[in-house]
């Protein structure tokens, strides 16, 4: 915003100071002035008093006029010097705020001293900055995995065009289920990329929802996909009523659901899907079975395009949103997402969001 140039908050400070201070010290004369007069002897009609008064005029007047003129002189210098030392912490704090504006984030204020209102400003500036790095650097490495992600089905269709312009005799039957099958997952990871998107916006309206009816829900849908992988499916639990987006959190409760059928054991496998209340939260767990995972990949299965095993691509390996969608729906709902390995193999995803209460 342009804006016209005015006095700086130093001069203003410093004419302040030196108003206040010229205020008192002429307050100050004048009580003096009055208590003089007050208690000289008044000697009425005698020639001796008016001329002791007019003496006292004559005397007090200019030594009057010269403490003023020096209260102002030391007003406006001590007043230009302390409103300078009070004032380099915010010249710090604007200077570290263009360096920001400029792109640069790693920059910090560090300011010395106690805590006092710049110092907390300070602090708060240097917290908001962190915030705001470690959140540019997510976004650009998820930029980065979305375009490699994006790339790869991209190169493949490529690729198998150029084969069918190479090779008239190969078979068009099977190009044209490959690139079904290519341009499938570009779609998956566009729609991924949207729904997380539209998450990280908050633009959604917040209505009661019932967790437990979205997880019924959730695996009444995959139930085909758990039953041609031998995947038994069970859903219990309580009333577990948030506060949310529907679609969101259906997409959410979704996710947890087919991460828990996909990566699961080869036969036999099971998932658990369960509600819970408590007083202030209610509680969607999934857990499922499956090969024992060490804490250390646990701990970077939220992060976009990271999956728990090798990159397998099947016709439902998913794209490596899931558990970054969740995680970021579970934000933008105040909620928290733990996700710990089960001792017997296998993991146990627990999604706690604010409790709502008619």
């Amino acid at each position: 915003m342009d804006r016209e140039p005015g006095l700086s908050v130093r001069l203003k400070l410093t004419l302040s100071y030196a108003g206040f201070l010229i205020l008192a010290g002429a307050l100050l004369l004048v009580a003096v002035w009055v208590s003089l007069l007050r208690f000289m002897p008044d000697m009425g009609a005698s020639p001796a008093g008016p001329l002791r008064r007019s003496d006292f005029l004559r005397i007090f007047a200019p030594t009057a006029g010269a403490g003023l003129a020096f209260l102002l002189v030391f007003g406006v210098l001590g007043g230009w010097v302390l409103a300078g030392r009070m004032l380099a912490p915010l010249s710090r704090i604007t200077d570290a705020t263009r360096m920001a504006a400029n792109g640069s984030l790693s920059h910090r204020i560090r300011l010395e001293g106690r805590k006092d209102e710049f110092r907390e400003l300070g602090d708060a500036f240097d917290a908001m900055l962190v915030r705001l790095e470690a959140h540019v650097a997510e976004q650009r490495r998820f930029a980065a995995n979305a375009s490699h992600e994006l790339r790869t089905p991209l190169a493949i269709s490529q690729a198998l065009l150029d084969v069918a312009r190479n090779d008239p005799a190969h078979d068009p039957g099977e190009l044209v289920d490959r690139l079904h099958a290519v341009n499938a997952r570009a779609i998956e990871l566009t729609e991924a990329l949207l729904v997380l998107s539209r998450a990280d916006q908050r633009s959604f309206t917040r209505e009661p929802v019932d967790l437990s009816l979205l997880a019924e829900e959730a695996t009444e849908t995959l139930l085909p996909l758990a039953e041609k992988r031998g995947v038994t499916l069970d859903t219990s639990g309580d009333v577990a009523p948030a506060l949310g987006s529907q679609a969101l959190l259906l997409q959410m409760t979704t996710n947890l659901a087919h991460n828990a059928i996909v990566h699961n054991l080869a036969e036999q496998g099971a998932v658990w899907v369960t509600t819970g209340v408590r007083p202030e939260t209610v509680v969607l767990t999934v857990e499922n079975s499956g090969e024992k995972l060490s804490s250390e990949l646990v701990s970077t299965l939220t992060e976009p395009f990271q999956r728990g095993t090798a990159r397998v691509r099947d016709d439902h390996a998913g794209v490596g949103l899931g558990l970054a969608i969740v995680k970021r729906i579970t934000e933008v709902h105040d909620g928290s997402l733990t996700i710990t390995p089960r001792s017997a193999g296998g993991l146990r995803i627990t999604v706690q969001l604010p409790r709502f209460h008619d």
